[in-house]
């Protein structure tokens, strides 16, 4: 009885797998689509509102990328979970890991890896770039180039701008590592 149950429970999984992957979607919705919005979509998606799990080209006015997708996001509104690739639209929405280049008018992301390029970026921990009119990091390993640039710890980085905050640094006691807690033009924090 063990051995038919295990064999069911396997070939039901690979079926599942198998059934779950389409080279095309289309939808209004992500309910009132050609694929059901748990289909990982692995080619190109075209949509008015679409949400799937992919690796994908997605072309629409809101684009969704689901679980752990991939690929080039072109939209008024992206947003995914997490996300490898590049996402450009007015508004670019990533909670989970975002590995890549996210251009628009406002980038978020929980976790990025690469470059943020808009009027505003915000992200809670940023290894890359931030080139925008106003930069926010919660925790940061790299570049922000801006007219303000704002971050409240970082690791080893330097903010070039109008305005430059690293909370976490001393007020010119730790020079030449750190600068100062607030810069005109330039500042900077390495360990």
């Amino acid at each position: 009885m063990k051995k038919i149950l295990i064999m069911a429970a396997c070939s039901a999984i690979a079926v599942g797998v198998l059934a779950e992957t389409k080279p095309f979607q289309a939808s209004l919705t992500p309910d009132i689509a050609i694929q059901s919005k748990d289909t990982r979509i692995d080619g190109v998606a075209l949509s008015i509102w679409g949400e799937n799990p992919q690796s994908a080209f997605a072309l629409g006015f809101v684009n969704g990328s689901t679980g752990d997708s991939k690929g080039f996001s072109l939209g008024l509104l992206n947003y995914s979970e997490d996300y490898t690739g590049v996402q450009w639209g007015i508004v670019n929405y990533s909670t989970g890991e975002f590995t890549g280049w996210q251009n628009g008018f406002v980038n978020y992301a929980e976790n990025m890896t690469g470059l943020q390029s808009a009027f505003v970026n915000y992200a809670e921990q940023v290894k890359g770039v931030q080139f925008g009119a106003v930069n926010v990091a919660m925790q940061m390993t790299g570049l922000q180039f801006g007219w303000v640039n704002y971050a409240e710890k970082v690791d080893s980085g330097v903010q070039i701008g109008l305005v430059n905050i690293i909370k976490q640094n001393e007020w010119f006691t730790n020079f030449p590592d750190e600068l100062a807690k607030g810069m005109v033009i330039l500042n900077w924090r390495f360990n």
